[in-house]
């Protein structure tokens, strides 16, 4: 596992966005003054007449993104995840949600791993954010080969998506073979003790975990929620019935993120107990982005330690 092959989920977004451009002439792409770190410069090289720099200027490159999808075309519009979610809400609300257009947002740097940047780059409230949005599908993937099949999937599909992309090298552990289906979870180790939903960049952590605890013992299942909404009630109740307890991870905060979509869906069907790993209430900070990872507790040593406590909860 130590040898595995690293890269930035931003990075498979300008490379799948660069192979849809020969693909289908209906694919454009928006950018605010950031395509080298959007990586939305890859497309730029590959169709440069479909690629529009909009400025520093986030609400407004959506409502160009809103316009241009009501006339057939299919718009990525993209910046960090601060932006796109928290600056441009009202625009992807009232010209993008509620209409229910076909735009996709592409939004990179999430959570705290932006690292340097602190905490006024560090967005961990986007999907809480995206979330509350009427219709609004949002895919949070973890790693390269899924993220550049979301970016296809998402164009595919008609309807506005948000899309979420880190900025830290993330392991590449999904193979060729990957299928991916939107809204629906992948289960990527059985266990019958306890269930592990991890998200992004957390479920490879989960992943670790979820070895480490066999060692122990104790049989954790592992799921990841690439699709956060609409999200795999289905699975998530299943695994809730089977196993008794659930621990959520994710590079978000615990309001309104993933522990809050899990819980939601297994509450009314299957109410267990649901210990949520993720930022507590709290604003990020600058720093390396791996060291704040492991010191707001997102890691597998973490979730190791969290995965004990939650069984001790179970009836």
């Amino acid at each position: 596992m130590a040898d595995m092959m690293k890269k930035a989920t931003r990075e498979s977004y300008g490379e799948a966005l660069a192979k849809l451009a020969a693909e289908n002439d209906k694919v454009i792409v928006f950018d605010a003054d950031l395509a080298g770190a959007t990586k939305t410069g890859t497309f730029k090289k590959a169709c440069p007449e479909r690629f529009f720099d909009c400025g520093i200027a986030e609400s407004n490159m959506m409502t160009v993104a809103a316009g241009t999808s009501t006339c057939g075309f299919i718009p990525f519009a993209s910046t960090f995840a601060m932006f796109a979610a928290g600056r441009a809400f009202e625009q992807v609300r009232n010209s993008i949600g509620y209409p229910h257009l076909n735009v996709k947002i592409g939004a990179t740097h999430a959570g705290v791993s932006v690292g340097e940047d602190g905490a006024t780059h560090q967005c961990n409230e986007d999907i809480a954010l995206m979330r509350t949005i009427p219709g609004m599908t949002i895919i949070n993937p973890a790693d390269d080969v899924e993220a550049q099949a979301a970016v296809r999937a998402a164009a595919e599909y008609v309807g506005p998506v948000y899309l979420r992309f880190g900025r830290l090298a993330a392991p590449v552990f999904n193979g060729p073979d990957y299928q991916f289906r939107m809204g629906k979870g992948v289960t990527l180790r059985e266990g019958s003790d306890v269930t592990i939903v991890a998200t992004g960049i957390l479920v490879y952590e989960a992943v670790k975990a979820a070895e480490a605890l066999a060692s122990e013992g104790i049989s954790a299942r592992v799921i990841n929620i690439h699709t956060i909404k609409p999200i795999d009630k289905e699975l998530l109740v299943k695994a809730a019935q089977e196993t008794g307890v659930l621990v959520t991870a994710e590079e978000h905060s615990v309001i309104g993120g993933l522990g809050a979509a899990v819980a939601e869906a297994i509450g009314e069907d299957c109410p267990v107990p649901v210990v949520r790993i993720g930022i507590k209430d709290t604003f990020g900070h600058s720093g390396k982005g791996a060291e704040l990872l492991k010191e707001f507790g997102l890691s597998s040593e973490n979730i190791i330690a969290e995965t004990k406590r939650a069984l001790t909860l179970k009836k």
